[in-house]
């Protein structure tokens, strides 16, 4: 099911994280964070969203570490439910795409709960400081091939936050496969979160 995230509330700080990447490593928000800006994505293996835009990103990615602009990407989908997005898969696919950003695994989709991110793609664009200026998409594709000439919609907003500290008036929707969230007794069971009974 396609979904399209709401309108952000700009300005709010980025929520604090530790989570496992494909690296077998741990990683926090403040280690990965860029000198003039960040990029939090949540994305996937198996949407055709993410597939489809992921050669984009990637070149944005890499054009925006050399502004000071770091991308991390944070995979929050139930892998019991869906295993091609499993920690496993996550790493080879990290590996087959040549990833130039850290690929995180939200096993206990916290972090994805903390952010309110709804869908894979879905981009969070922080300044310096670590405040929300962007919310939208990276570009008109969906998942299909894009023109070349097609604005680079996250990558023009996140220059903008470097070299500015706000990224731009008019931002339009990431859309996307809805995040695959566990059910929370199921969670609970599995202690990834605690029971409100």
């Amino acid at each position: 099911m396609a979904l399209t995230t709401p309108i952000a509330d700009i300005g709010w700080p980025a929520a604090p994280f530790r989570l496992l990447g494909v690296d077998s490593h741990y990683h926090s928000l403040k280690q990965l964070m860029g000198r003039r800006g960040t990029v939090v994505a949540f994305i996937c293996n198996h949407c055709p969203y993410v597939q489809a835009m992921m050669p984009r990103l990637i070149r944005d990615a890499r054009e925006l570490a050399t502004i000071g602009v770091n991308v991390i990407a944070i995979n929050p989908n139930d892998a019991d439910a869906y295993p091609e997005d499993s920690f496993a898969a996550m790493k080879q696919q990290a590996k087959a795409w040549d990833l130039p950003f850290h690929y995180l695994h939200d096993e206990t989709q916290a972090v994805a709960r903390a952010y309110g991110a709804v869908c894979t793609p879905d981009f969070f664009g922080f300044d310096a400081e670590m405040r929300l200026q962007y919310r939208g998409r990276l570009d008109a594709g969906r998942n299909e091939p894009v023109e070349e000439d097609t604005p680079r919609e996250l990558f023009d907003a996140m220059r903008l936050v470097a070299h500015l500290g706000y990224g731009p008036g008019e931002q339009e929707a990431s859309i996307g496969c809805s995040i695959k969230w566990r059910e929370p007794q199921e969670a609970a069971e599995r202690g990834l979160i605690q029971s409100a009974t």
